[in-house]
């Protein structure tokens, strides 16, 4: 007899042998693997240069808002890439729906640029 949740059962293996192997890698790792502490291993290492100011600093909100940026236009590419592969099925109303989508996006676009969120330097 079928169950419902038949067709789901290669997903949970797939889920419970990456939830062992998530547990298991660093385990071993921590077993197996060399312990040589030093001087300079215990060293704070910053992009291979010594460390300089205190590591509570406050940064610049420019940072932020790229990062903000950053996510928005790449939610805008996820959203893209469904369309694009279901453009045909859609139809006009797909396609006019991704117009309203990329035109929002757009104005988000030239907003920012006028307001200067995208000059690194002033």
């Amino acid at each position: 007899m079928s169950t419902p949740l038949a067709p789901y059962l290669p997903l949970a293996v797939v889920l419970l042998l990456s939830g062992i192997l998530a547990m298991v890698i660093p385990l071993l790792a921590g077993m197996l693997g060399p312990r040589r502490p030093s001087a300079i291993k215990s060293t704070t290492f910053e992009a291979g240069s010594e460390s300089s100011g205190m590591a509570r600093q406050r940064f610049a909100v420019k940072f932020y808002v790229v990062a903000l940026l950053f996510i928005v236009f790449d939610v805008e590419a996820v959203f893209l890439y469904p369309w694009a592969v279901n453009f045909q099925a859609l139809g006009w109303f797909g396609y006019t729906e991704m117009v309203v989508f990329a035109a929002t996006l757009v104005v988000g676009l030239i907003y920012v640029w006028k307001k200067g969120a995208l000059e690194w330097e002033h």
